[in-house]
């Protein structure tokens, strides 16, 4: 056994620097696309910060949307044109629930973003820009296990925007591309179009005026299901109150399936540039 056991150490030291190398390698490289994708995310969206909300833009939306931006947007407010975010949480990649940190990137003028999430073992990177939507998920940063792309994942992406607008109020003001329509005292149809591509889901507010819920139908691989994200936790950022809390739920048939949990560490607004 003595005689071996150099060899046998030898043996397991070159697998362990292997490994490492490799591991080191795929991060970069995740780290690498990361970075194209924001800097092509903020260089084809245009400034709008110029813009700011009066109170006489909202006189004509449904009552609920009205108590939502005299909630959350004082008067004169500058327009959002970009925010970035860095958030922990928890997602559910199967069975069970597992810590998860994250950062994500935004732009309004040309709706997109760039999220980059990560677990024990496991990355994923989700993105909407200039119209298509992509979701990336690999093993050890290298290993690619997901890779959705296709007018399905440009839906589902372009409603994970819309879903977040929250974050972004200002995003959310009526415009050519985006239409409110009244249900009730709650709650209010919201209808977006980007790159020739529509969306629709309804939004429900509380009597404070704060978005609760987001419900629509999107798709979960190849199957449209209904959706619900949550948000909660309001607080005040560069006089806009937006939440510091959002979940993710898919309504199947089967059961409510809750999957993402994310608290917002930290939020900042027209800052174009990676954390």
């Amino acid at each position: 056994m003595n005689t071996y056991s150099p060899k046998i150490c030898v043996i397991i030291g070159v697998v362990a620097f292997a490994s490492i190398t490799t591991l080191i390698m795929g991060d970069k490289m995740m780290k690498s696309e990361f970075d194209k994708d924001i800097e092509k995310l903020f260089a084809d969206s245009e400034n709008i910060s110029g813009n700011v909300y009066t109170s006489n833009q909202i006189k004509d939306l449904p009552i609920p949307v009205q108590r939502y931006f005299n909630y959350t947007l004082k008067e004169n407010q500058a327009y959002v044109s970009y925010a970035r975010l860095q958030h922990s949480g928890d997602f559910k990649a199967s069975k069970n629930w597992a810590s998860i940190e994250g950062e994500e990137y935004f732009a309004m003028q040309k709706p997109g973003f760039v999220w980059l999430g990560k677990v024990p073992f496991f990355s994923a990177k989700d993105v909407y820009i200039d119209g298509t939507g992509n979701l990336k998920v690999k093993l050890l940063s290298l290993i690619k296990i997901v890779d959705a792309k296709g007018s399905e994942t440009d839906q589902g992406e372009l409603l994970r925007w819309l879903g977040e607008a929250p974050l972004f109020p200002t995003a959310l003001l009526p415009s050519e591309n985006l239409q409110w329509e009244p249900i009730d005292n709650n709650s209010a149809k919201v209808i977006f179009t980007d790159k020739n591509q529509t969306i629709e889901g309804v939004f429900c507010f509380n009597e404070e005026g704060q978005i609760t819920q987001f419900k629509t139908k999107r798709y979960k691989d190849n199957t449209l299901e209904n959706f619900t994200g949550y948000c909660g936790d309001y607080r005040t950022v560069d006089g806009m109150k937006v939440p510091f809390y959002l979940e993710a739920i898919w309504n199947l048939e089967s059961g409510d399936l809750s999957y993402a949990k994310f608290k917002i560490d930290r939020i900042e607004y027209n800052i174009p540039s990676k954390f």
